[in-house]
């Protein structure tokens, strides 16, 4: 019997935000810039399992991603269960900012896709000069509700089972089983009510349409990234942005849908190897 270990190591970083402790779990591998990940709503840092497995991106870079408090193995504040989860653009961006302080990281990349994707684009306005290169994944601006967020959240309806569901026509119909299925199970896992408290944020609160034009990238490098399989963040949407905001570079991936990190790694990574290959070629010149 063969015993193999990936090269991903976790540990939880204990750090006091917003007046209160919190325990939040925190996985890298590799070593070179820091690139820090950031998941989308309702799930966790295990969709960015394969770039951390990914020999030639950890032997350039120091792949970092972090549970959110509340998501996968972070753990709520004391007093959870008193309280309704809601995710702020105040909060999301602050949240950032103090862990990449706490890791010590020198002017990281950050990569973040569907809320993550909007939450790099408000990073990519209002705190620049943080961060070396901006990477949104399905960033679009704003989304227009296509669904009743009350059934993500009530005590007839299984949680996670319903989560999955609504998630899982967002994925690429040609991304490999496995991974498709995978995808699915992180959100089938996710806390009672989270799933909504995300898209608090992704829905009213992060709308940055109005603003969205304003982002300098001559402050820092802004990368978009799309897959062409997504009716939360379209094709369409993402040029839009693009077209919006001088300077910034967009692709359309082919055949990958709203989780292309997870959904589909390997040819995921086909897109995002040049990215950080001309991110790297910058800094170097």
């Amino acid at each position: 019997m063969t015993v193999q270990f990936e090269p991903v190591i976790g540990r939880y970083l204990r750090l006091e935000l917003f007046g209160r402790s919190h325990r939040i779990y925190v996985e890298e591998a590799g070593q070179g810039v820091p690139l820090l990940c950031l998941h989308t709503a309702g799930s966790d840092g295990r969709q960015y399992r394969a770039l951390m497995n990914d020999p030639k991106i950890i032997s350039d870079h120091r792949v970092i991603a972090f549970d959110m408090p509340w998501h996968g193995k972070s753990s709520p504040p004391a007093g959870w269960h008193n309280e309704e989860y809601q995710l702020t653009s105040f909060d999301y961006t602050t949240m950032i900012l103090e862990v990449s302080r706490a890791l010590e990281l020198d002017k990281p990349i950050v990569m973040g896709c569907s809320i993550g994707g909007r939450i790099v684009l408000h990073l990519a306005l209002e705190h620049p000069e943080a961060f070396r290169a901006i990477i949104g994944l399905q960033a679009g601006a704003h989304v227009d509700p296509y669904y009743d967020l009350n059934f993500l959240h009530r005590p007839d309806v299984h949680g996670g089972e319903v989560c999955a569901a609504i998630v899982s026509g967002l994925v690429g119909p040609h991304s490999p089983e496995s991974e498709r299925w995978e995808t699915l199970w992180h959100y089938m896992q996710g806390g009672p009510g989270i799933f909504k408290g995300d898209l608090h944020f992704y829905k009213l609160d992060g709308d940055i349409r109005d603003r969205v034009a304003q982002i300098d990238t001559k402050r820092c490098p802004l990368f978009l990234l799309s897959g062409e399989y997504d009716y939360s963040c379209t094709p369409e949407e993402t040029l839009e942005v693009a077209r919006s905001i001088p300077g910034s570079e967009v692709t359309i991936m082919e055949g990958l849908g709203h989780f292309p990190m997870s959904e589909d790694p390997k040819k995921f990574i086909q897109y995002l190897s040049p990215v950080l290959q001309k991110i790297r070629d910058n800094k170097t010149a």
